[in-house]
């Protein structure tokens, strides 16, 4: 019953040939730079002792790799935690020669390893890359998954499956439901469309379970009615039977490095930090922010004379349409765009708003009569945003934040969602990576708060980086 899938092997194996490749090209490769082959017989130019501390170097790195656990199927496929290990392992294994050659008075060539690390290390998170985008075209197409039971209450079951089926690149496909406590035939017999077989908060019946689904995995989801010895024993006869244990707390849109466990009398508490963005991290943010806007508006200053130019040719009116937006704490700013709608397009809104696609607070029209021929191409590409640029520089604005909201929409907000305005709104932000207009106002609204809980500027250089592609790709862009 359960092991593990065929998949998990391939992809293990895959990785291991991979890792032996980038090792062998980086360490053979830190051995040419270091002794160079200019010499008349390449024979005579091999030192006997450096091929040696090169053979174990290769094998010593293989093996930590493995010994550091980034070849786990815990850490595939999904999430940062396989990249953090590759870099773990490798700066502990060369740290370690850097301590042992200096205790030891060993004349370790800086060169040799200077080399061979960084190349190395590229090269190896490369590769990890390139086979993880493969995983995941499969992992869409339905191959390479985990079958999943998930045990918890009825509520709990239902948002946990629709959070795996969503997230197809994370490898698990929920497949059946297990309610312990609950009574037979209340509500139903099915949860999100699973089959629920058995309520008994036993282990015996839990595994009886497992065993007719064949799951390879088990994700215990929150409101749970099992007592802590039979989750124990559950983790046991689990562990036994080579099938996986995923714990699933009730805490949705909290990244990682917020949360810390902590063993209290045996107890893995778990620890969630308050979201700060003050002192140094809000300085960092503002120096981002007034270095890159710069440099990018240098750089596509003549792009800009240029858009400005096809704008006034296209349709009359204003070059610039500005508009009042709400920002930081609900101050008010004047955002600035590239006109890409005909100058009456405010007055037109009234009588357009029965026609709104964009559900909740927000107004959108995939195919909106006000704008203009050269408005869709600029918004196609995000060009009519470029003036944003000295928003930002001005301090009004950031690169990467929530959506800059309206007055009206503000008006409109929640309680829950004006801690949108504790940040900055951005030209980008995870809105615009995942989806642009595509977007419904609720799942707008959870990206954005995902974003002020869990800012960092790691966080903000992967959003820049995946709204060049979103730019190019136009998806969601109307």
């Amino acid at each position: 019953m359960g092991g593990s899938p065929s998949w998990r092997v391939r992809y293990s194996r895959r990785l291991a040939l991979v890792d032996a490749f980038v090792i062998a090209w980086a360490v053979s490769g830190a051995y040419v730079v270091r002794f160079g082959l200019d010499s008349q017989s390449v024979v005579q130019s091999i030192d006997t002792a450096y091929v040696l501390i090169s053979l174990a170097l290769a094998v010593t790195w293989w093996v930590m790799l493995s010994a550091w656990s980034s070849r786990s199927s815990r850490v595939l496929g999904s999430g940062a935690d396989e990249y953090k290990q590759v870099a773990a392992a490798s700066l502990w294994l060369f740290g370690f020669i850097a301590i042992v050659s200096y205790v030891l008075r060993i004349d370790t060539a800086r060169g040799y390893v200077g080399v061979a690390l960084p190349v190395g290390l590229c090269g190896l998170l490369a590769g990890r890359w390139l086979l993880r985008q493969h995983l995941t075209m499969d992992r869409n197409r339905g191959l390479s998954m985990s079958n999943v039971l998930l045990v918890g209450g009825p509520s709990a079951v239902a948002h946990l499956a629709n959070s795996l089926t969503a997230s197809k690149h994370a490898g698990y496909v929920p497949i059946a439901a297990y309610t312990p406590g609950q009574q037979p035939g209340l509500p139903t017999e099915r949860v999100e469309g699973l089959p629920v077989l058995g309520h008994e908060p036993s282990t015996a019946s839990i595994m009886r379970a497992i065993e007719t689904c064949r799951a390879d995995a088990v994700a215990v989801s929150a409101g749970v009615q099992l007592h802590p010895q039979t989750l124990r024993h559950l983790g046991w006869e689990l562990a036994a039977q080579n099938v996986g244990l995923i714990m699933a707390p009730a805490l949705t849109d909290v990244a990682g490095p917020r949360i810390h466990t902590q063993q209290v009398a045996g107890l893995p508490l778990i620890h969630v930090t308050t979201p700060t963005l003050e002192g140094g991290q809000r300085v960092a943010k503002r120096l981002f922010d007034i270095v890159v806007s710069g440099m990018l508006i240098i750089t596509a200053f003549p792009l800009m004379l240029v858009v400005a130019t096809l704008v006034k040719l296209d349709s009359a009116g204003p070059v610039l349409f500005r508009q009042e937006r709400v920002g930081m704490e609900g101050r008010h700013f004047r955002m600035l765009k590239f006109r890409s709608m005909r100058p009456d397009a405010e007055e037109r809104l009234a009588d357009l708003l029965g026609q709104n696609e964009g559900g909740g607070v927000l107004f959108k029209i995939k195919d909106d009569p006000r704008v203009t021929r050269i408005g869709r191409i600029l918004r196609k590409f995000s060009l009519d945003e470029l003036p944003q640029l000295f928003n930002i520089f001005s301090g009004s604005m950031s690169l990467v934040g929530p959506r800059p909201p309206l007055p009206r929409e503000v008006e409109a907000y929640e309680q829950d969602v004006r801690r949108r305005l504790l940040v900055k709104p951005g030209l980008t932000g995870l809105w615009q990576v995942s989806g642009r207009s595509n977007l419904s106002w609720q799942d707008s609204v959870r990206l954005d708060l995902y974003y002020v809980e869990n800012w960092s500027l790691a966080g903000d250089l992967i959003i820049i980086l995946r709204t060049v592609r979103a730019v190019f790709r136009s998806t969601g862009a109307y």
